[in-house]
């Protein structure tokens, strides 16, 4: 083998829990550190440490993403009553994902990994869709309170000069939930700017959709920003690259989407986006064949898989029983972060072996060489059925040839 691809900036690495960490080790040990001198700002973002440090290492890792320009991410727990208790946490910690898209602002962009010989649930879907979620605020920054007793609960706005408003959210005769959640203009008006940039980058059709039928301010604010700011900046730009904006209710696009061959954009909010991606993926095939990119407006690159920790194979695996584990989705987190940081240093090995080692995972799925998530997909007749390391090391003969 020839010398290892030399990097000069670091990128930040954010390890995760469960199957997903043994996955992210096995892809460093197998397919990233034969190859690459690999140069990385270590996080880990696993539960146990997110308690340890009372979240603050997931602060770190957003502040070295904002010195460093680029970071990989593993999936990570995003606890509830239950894994308060099974990991003996301090509090129910928020997502580890929300509070790093909150402080990097910006939009995740999901796009499905296609593959020749793996048919989509819908089988009209002959193109990706690519799904751009607003990466701020909602409910992954909400404020909850759980009410006990009869009273009123109240959205109380002090101004900083002192005026005070109230609106009644509901006056409770007994037990019940209350949630409050924000947004501002500033992080929506970037959102739509991403959103219009990448649907003409990739010259693509962007859909865009609320429901600001029933959220008349809040939603309805985000379909006044795209609407101005498209016709103000965009329109033209769409018009001439022979593209199309689309605004409607989120019902009428999920309608669409189905019906569609796909190859558009589809702008959602942080929920809408949140369950949609999922959605998506699973159509195409599964949802560990998804990429996902935070890109922020300064110019921040944060990729990750789009799925959880895979909790029942870690079990098994923890049981020492064999697992078949697709671990397309982390591979391509660390094949799109190596070729971001290829670009902007200038570093063409880095971005040549990222797509090898894409073009290598992808050949051995059509070459038959899948996880057991695949089998039902499945095309071509020739298949083998690979364990979680073997499929890695299946990937790495043909990369190995490559390089």
């Amino acid at each position: 083998m020839s010398a290892k691809i030399q990097m000069k900036i670091p990128l930040v690495e954010m390890d995760g829990d469960e199957m997903t960490r043994i996955i992210w080790g096995m892809i460093k040990d197998i397919l990233i550190k034969p190859y690459i001198d690999l140069k990385a700002e270590y996080y880990d973002l696993g539960l146990e440490e997110r308690d340890k440090t009372d979240d603050q290492v997931t602060v770190d890792a957003a502040n070295a993403i904002k010195k460093y320009g680029v970071g990989v991410k593993c999936a990570t727990i995003t606890p509830n009553d239950e894994r308060v208790k099974e990991y003996n946490l301090k509090k129910m910690w928020k997502s580890p994902n929300g509070t790093l898209r909150s402080l990097l602002d910006g939009t995740v962009f999901r796009t499905p990994i296609l593959v020749n010989n793996l048919t989509p649930y819908i089988p009209t879907w002959t193109k990706p869709i690519t799904i751009a979620r607003h990466a701020y605020g909602d409910v992954y920054s909400n404020t909850e309170y759980r009410v006990q007793k009869p009273g009123k609960v109240e959205l109380v706005f002090t101004s900083t000069d002192g005026e005070v408003e109230r609106r009644e959210i509901h006056n409770f005769e007994g037990k019940g939930v209350v949630m409050g959640m924000h947004n501002t203009d500033k992080s929506i008006a970037s959102f739509a700017r991403a959103c219009f940039t990448y649907a003409l980058d990739q010259k693509l059709d962007l859909w865009f959709a609320t429901k600001d039928t029933i959220s008349k301010i809040y939603d309805r604010d985000f379909m006044d920003i795209f609407s101005e700011i498209y016709e103000n900046e965009y329109q033209e730009k769409f018009e001439a690259a022979g593209i199309e904006y689309f605004y409607t209710l989120i019902d009428d696009v999920v309608a669409r989407v189905v019906r569609s061959e796909g190859g558009v954009v589809w702008a959602c909010k942080n929920y809408d986006g949140d369950v949609m991606s999922d959605m998506v993926a699973t159509a195409y095939g599964s949802l560990a064949m998804m990429t996902s990119v935070l890109v922020s407006p300064q110019g921040y690159y944060e990729y990750e898989a789009a799925h959880g920790t895979v909790q029942r194979h870690y079990y098994n695996h923890l049981k020492g029983q064999e697992t078949s584990t697709n671990s397309m989705a982390t591979l391509f987190a660390w094949s799109g972060a190596l070729r971001k940081r290829g670009e902007l240093d200038g570093l063409k090995d880095l971005v040549d072996f990222a797509d090898n080692l894409e073009r290598a995972s992808i050949e051995t799925i059509e070459a038959g060489e899948i996880t057991k998530d695949l089998n039902q997909l499945l095309t071509s007749p020739r298949r083998t059925i690979l364990n979680t390391e073997n499929f890695l090391h299946a990937i790495d003969k043909r990369l190995a040839a490559m390089m």
